[in-house]
């Protein structure tokens, strides 16, 4: 039997790790961090600083390299691949370094049950016919460090919020009565595709690190200064996680 933790990491500061999380993270037999390549190189230096900040127990730490997904075809069907090849390359660690079972950590940004596919992934082993028992620890999300540095609420007074990504928008726009939208997963500046008119935006990237960046303003204003602080942070860094809210007057319809 493998005891799986998926234990949400917020942003990577250690300061952001729950007492659950480090109490997991010590009780763990092996933890595995995956490497991302050298453009993200730093990724994998937070974990490997998280590690040595909270570990005073035995615990194993193995690195592997993560599988890179193919780009090119259909989304949903690349992303299923890339799924598969990252659970046998989990297979492959755990017959390595828990042969005969034990407790297994996996370190998740933000917190695992939102637009993270570690547990879709453990789901894939299990039905591969390993004997795994997943338990999650949340952390904290890109969306709560995001409103807490811009000292905002993330919803209009008794109004939903809509949770969504840079590509659902940029397919089909503003979603429907909505007037609060959290966007995530955006690499193309989706916000571009949208009319301004009456749309506030509240950008920020590296949310919770010493490099965190943020922009806020009307969006006709704020757009290309997120664009380019978008592209110079990614040519300084060679990476760049950021995610935004925007917020409309609905009396400028939908």
């Amino acid at each position: 039997m493998i005891e799986l933790d998926l234990i949400g990491i917020g942003t990577g500061n250690p300061d952001h790790l729950t007492g659950q999380a480090i109490r997991a993270m010590n009780e763990a037999d092996l933890i595995l961090l995956p490497r991302k390549g050298d453009a993200k190189s730093d990724l994998i230096d937070l974990r490997r600083g998280i590690c040595a900040n909270v570990l005073t127990s035995s615990t194993r730490v193995v690195e592997f390299d993560l599988p890179v997904r193919d780009a090119a075809g259909d989304y949903h069907e690349a992303v299923g691949e890339w799924h598969d090849a990252i659970a046998a390359a989990w297979k492959t660690r755990i017959a390595l370094h828990l042969p005969d079972g034990g407790r297994l950590a996996l370190l998740v940004w933000g917190d695992p049950s939102l637009y993270d596919s570690s547990l879709r992934i453990s789901e894939k082993l299990r039905a591969g016919g390993m004997a795994i028992d997943v338990r999650v620890l949340p952390g904290i999300t890109s969306i709560q460090a995001l409103t807490a540095a811009h000292a905002i609420p993330l919803n209009a007074l008794a109004e939903p919020v809509i949770i969504t990504t840079g590509r659902k928008l940029r397919e089909h726009g503003w979603p429907q009565d909505a007037d609060s939208v959290v966007v995530m997963l955006d690499g193309g500046c989706a916000f571009d595709t949208l009319d301004p008119q009456g749309i506030e935006i509240w950008w920020g990237a590296y949310l919770g690190m010493a490099r965190q960046a943020l922009v806020h303003g009307p969006l006709a204003k704020a757009a290309p200064r997120i664009v380019e602080a978008r592209k110079a942070l990614r040519e300084r860094h060679g990476w760049i996680m950021d995610s935004y809210l925007m917020r409309r007057d609905m009396r400028h319809g939908t």
